[in-house]
């Protein structure tokens, strides 16, 4: 009997060298004790291989190709079998050439389904580890360290991933089964098993924040989450302390999510219905004010927005307002509501006149077009930009609203708002914070309108486009007081 000691870390170079001595010499895996050095007793003296002599006059080992990287999978597994397993494979395959291409043999079946187990522990490797950043040299390169405990000797296999993905920072991989670390210019995979320093910092909170917001409870199946995410890896992962309660909460917040949901416009005949109805009613607004124009664009019918759209959203404010600011149309939560900037745009347009010094009471606020223009995609309605022709039709409102509340100055929320106003088709970025006079000594002032805010994926761009978008709004200020 052959007994053959391995550290049986996942390094497969160590069964491999003493494997193609003991085939070359013609021993039988019935002769071979193949020993893990956890294996061996606590009295019990590690020896060397007890290799035999190599045989000059024995055929070549030969394997085909595909046995390499079975092999290399198998040897990562912590099956105390395994060993054993690839020296059967190896001895059967030099009177078989072909025995890996039968799936259903026993041997060849349980090479492959230990090669898959590794293969999906290295996935979850390259998908569950969190890096945490750690003190380095003042001006040096950042450098990160991340804990995590699978389940194989997969380390080494995956850490080349971390290296490309990663290749900017330095890092250290400790695990239980090996080390892996990355210094910009060398990539070390080691077997010994590292330590769990416990290290804590601010990204765990993000973390927790951002799973939370892509948490779907209408979509959540407990068995199907913790096969992806199992348990076992639940305790290094800073998001997964939310898991629970995410759970226990599902119930009630997809009641929640439903409540607020957009809700379906209703029939366009019902509306036309209610309209009329509300026209026939007495005590009507007097004619020649805003209330009057506004209960006479309730039922507009001069594009086809209306036939889709909940309702027509007029515009708001004082009838004597000097200033007027016009956007491009209601959005989704206006057309539910009927009020105009009151959605995630609005939100946004409050805090910048609240930061410029411009109370909204004070201010007349419109929208070129005056129904929602809208796609629908499952439950939601996704906003569409309108066409020359419904701005056009839509004019004719907006003129009436000019008319009326007679302001000193004019603001066009983006380029659809220009157009509406003054025809001018130039790009904003040409027009924007520059006055043009109009007719009537008006004063039209070009600016963004807030959704492009919500539109900037970069926080940095995003923040410094919010400053000019108030500085635009102090500069309409200080134009407001100073006309006539």
């Amino acid at each position: 009997m052959h007994t053959i000691p391995l550290l049986g870390r996942g390094d497969f170079s160590e069964w491999r060298d003493a494997a193609r001595a003991l085939a070359a010499a013609g021993i039988s895996p019935r002769d071979v004790d193949w020993r893990i050095q956890g294996d061996i007793g606590l009295f019990e003296a590690s020896a060397p291989p007890d290799l035999p002599a190599p045989d000059a006059a024995a055929p070549p080992v030969v394997v085909p190709p595909s046995f390499l990287p079975l092999a290399e999978a198998v040897a990562c597994h912590t099956e105390p079998g395994r060993f054993h397993l690839l020296y059967r494979l190896l001895w059967r395959l030099q009177s078989d050439r072909r025995l890996l291409e039968l799936t259903s043999d026993k041997d060849v079946a349980w090479a492959r389904l230990l090669a898959r187990n590794v293969a999906r522990d290295s996935h979850k490797m390259t998908a569950f580890v969190r890096f945490k950043e750690i003190a380095g040299e003042a001006g040096g390169r950042r450098r990160f360290f991340a804990w995590f405990e699978p389940t194989h000797f997969v380390v080494a296999r995956t850490a080349p991933f971390f290296r490309r993905r990663f290749a900017d920072m330095d890092w250290i991989i400790a695990t239980p089964k090996g080390t892996a670390s990355w210094d910009g210019e060398t990539l070390i995979a080691d077997t010994r098993p590292g330590d769990d320093p416990g290290h804590g910092d601010p990204t765990d909170e993000l973390w927790r924040t951002y799973y939370a917001s892509i948490f779907n409870p209408a979509r959540l199946k407990i068995r199907a989450m913790q096969a992806e995410m199992p348990k076992k890896y639940w305790r290094n992962l800073p998001e997964a302390a939310l898991i629970p309660e995410l759970i226990a909460n599902a119930e009630a917040n997809v009641r929640a999510m439903a409540e607020r949901a957009a809700s379906n416009p209703p029939a366009f005949h019902y509306r036309l219905k209610e309209a009329a109805q509300a026209i026939a009613e007495p005590g009507l607004a007097e004619a020649g004010t805003l209330e009057a124009l506004r209960a006479e664009a309730r039922h507009c019918t001069r594009c086809p927005l209306h036939c889709t759209a909940t309702q027509t959203v007029f515009g708001e404010g004082p009838q004597d307002a000097r200033l007027m600011m016009v956007g491009e149309q209601p959005g989704d939560q206006e057309d539910l509501s009927g009020r105009p900037f009151v959605g995630p745009a609005g939100r946004v347009f409050d805090a910048a006149l609240k930061e410029a010094g411009i109370a909204r009471d004070t201010l007349y606020l419109t929208n070129a077009v005056k129904h929602f223009k809208y796609e629908p995609r499952g439950k939601r309605r996704i906003h569409q930009k309108p066409n020359q022709g419904e701005i056009q039709h839509c004019r004719w409102w907006l003129a009436r609203e000019v008319e009326l509340v007679k302001p000193k100055l004019i603001v066009a929320l983006g380029a659809t708002a220009i157009y509406a106003l003054s025809g001018e088709r130039t790009p904003l970025s040409q027009l924007r914070s520059r006055p043009i006079a109009m007719q009537g000594d008006v004063v039209l002032y070009p600016t963004i309108h807030p959704s492009f805010l919500l539109r900037l994926p970069d926080k940095m761009e995003r923040q410094r486009q919010h400053a000019l978008f108030v500085e635009d709004l102090r500069s309409v200020r200080a134009l407001a007081s100073s006309a006539g």
